[in-house]
């Protein structure tokens, strides 16, 4: 079975890549970062089954589903951590769906589901286009879990724990209340997957989040210094003052 991963989360890719590889009858032929990459891939390397994130910037997993077609549309499982969605893509028509953090024994009875279908592409086009539909009617939140890093430890945060995100040159630092994490994706990846109202951009090196604002000061007409919960001072550049006025009106 050529199995393709699709993860807009680094981390979670290598762990689904190095839990499948223990599996003889799987091959692993590429991976995808966002629905619009997992679809040129899908036309590329034909995979018999793909592992479909549903929240991912750029395009999500459902969406991914509506756009499938041609004559090999692969068996999709969906992979995600929340069950609420899970349950949703199962009832939509997914062949299965895998929890975060994903078991070696529910990803082996996944492989085997989709096992079963192929060879039988009514069916599986079927499957696929139930999911599509739901696209229409999925209200899942941009807003989702942040990966941070610190030496060879990994932490899920939820997004509410996060007072911002800094960039210094490569690196991206998540500041929380207690720590500062490095974050496994760009400042704007993050800026796209978790979007306004609640993260603004507030210079082309951070982006806050509002509910931890504290207080703003008038530096000039179009200069504003931020003061986050935990006394963070960040200067918002003119380029983003605007983005004061949102902060200031929500």
């Amino acid at each position: 079975m050529k199995a393709l991963i699709v993860d807009d989360e680094p981390i979670a890719r290598r762990v689904l890549r190095e839990e499948l590889e223990q599996l003889p009858e799987v091959l692993i032929v590429g991976e995808a970062g966002d629905g619009r990459e997992a679809l040129q891939k899908i036309a590329k390397l034909q995979p018999d089954m793909v592992f479909l994130d549903l929240q991912m910037p750029v395009m999500s997993g459902f969406e991914v589903a509506r756009h499938l077609n041609g004559p090999h549309v692969p068996v999709i499982v969906i992979v995600t951590a929340f069950d609420q969605h899970a349950i949703e893509a199962f009832e939509a028509g997914a062949v299965d769906y895998l929890l975060k953090p994903v078991g070696e024994a529910r990803l082996q009875k996944a492989v085997e589901r989709a096992r079963n279908l192929r060879g039988r592409p009514a069916e599986i086009a079927a499957q696929v286009d139930k999911i599509a539909a739901a696209a229409q009617t999925s209200n899942a939140p941009r807003s989702r879990k942040v990966v941070g890093r610190s030496g060879e430890e990994y932490f899920l945060l939820d997004a509410d724990e996060v007072l911002a995100f800094q960039a210094e040159r490569e690196l991206v630092w998540i500041v929380t209340a207690k720590q500062r994490l490095l974050a496994t994706q760009t400042l704007r990846t993050l800026e796209e997957r978790l979007g306004e109202p609640q993260f603004q951009r507030v210079h082309r090196n951070a982006i806050v989040n509002v509910n931890h604002v504290r207080k703003m000061s008038a530096l000039s007409s179009q200069r504003w210094l931020i003061t986050l919960s935990n006394s963070l001072q960040l200067v918002v550049s003119k380029r983003q003052a605007h983005n004061i006025r949102k902060i200031l009106q929500g």
